[in-house]
């Protein structure tokens, strides 16, 4: 239908009244369809104004981040976090860790894995604020006082373990638990302790290999 009258010439047989709009040529028509996105087009942008507002105010009754003091690598840092926040999440996120990737995020890859007390978790699977009492040790916290790479780390290097790298930190953590609880494991012991780490390359026996090279640096 037109949105205007279509123009009629004043004064006509008809005794018409001339409109003010009439003697303006308009094509511009309303349909249906026109008629419906242009409604779903203002509120989706009234919609989107509104949640934006919305995520700047805090919501009544939501959980509020909390100051923690975590041991991480032999020093205490100060963090905020949330009730549901992630070890990995914190880590990564908050505290600029990076080297415990998140891969799965669902406990199954050991890509995020770091020490608690000297035992391998994964991170992605870990509340923060129920490790506040414990001691983190992460990829970055290995290197020697002297600043040099660990015996695990060297040992992987020299056996050509990384490929693509990506799984190397979890696997690297692994490796070290291990080797703080047993300096001299079999074969076989260092692929059970290493069963909890995928690897997409598929370089597990270079992997064994580093463990290997690195147990014998440490005897």
């Amino acid at each position: 239908m037109n949105l205007v009258p279509v123009a009629t010439p004043a004064g006509g047989a008809s005794g018409h009244q001339a409109h003010p709009l009439e003697g303006i040529v308009t094509d511009i028509r309303l349909s249906r369809r026109r008629f419906i996105k242009g409604v779903i087009f203002s509120g989706a942008a009234a919609a989107s104004g509104a949640y934006i507002a919305g995520a700047q105010q805090p919501r009544p009754g939501a959980m509020m981040d909390r100051l923690l003091t975590l041991n991480i690598n032999g020093a205490a840092r100060p963090v905020e976090v949330r009730p549901s926040e992630t070890l990995a999440f914190t880590l990564r996120n908050k505290l600029g860790l990076t080297g415990a990737k998140v891969a799965c995020n669902r406990g199954e890859c050991g890509a995020c894995t770091v020490l608690l007390d000297d035992a391998p978790y994964y991170a992605c699977s870990l509340l923060t604020h129920t490790v506040k009492r414990r001691a983190i040790t992460t990829v970055e916290g290995l290197r020697l006082p002297d600043g040099s790479l660990s015996a695990v780390q060297r040992g992987f290097i020299e056996e050509l373990a990384p490929q693509c790298g990506f799984c190397t930190p979890g696997q690297v953590m692994s490796a070290e638990a291990l080797l703080r609880a047993n300096p001299s494991p079999t074969r076989e012991q260092a692929r059970q302790a290493l069963a909890g780490n995928l690897c997409r390359c598929g370089a597990y026996d270079h992997y064994l290999n580093g463990v290997m090279r690195a147990a014998e640096m440490l005897s």
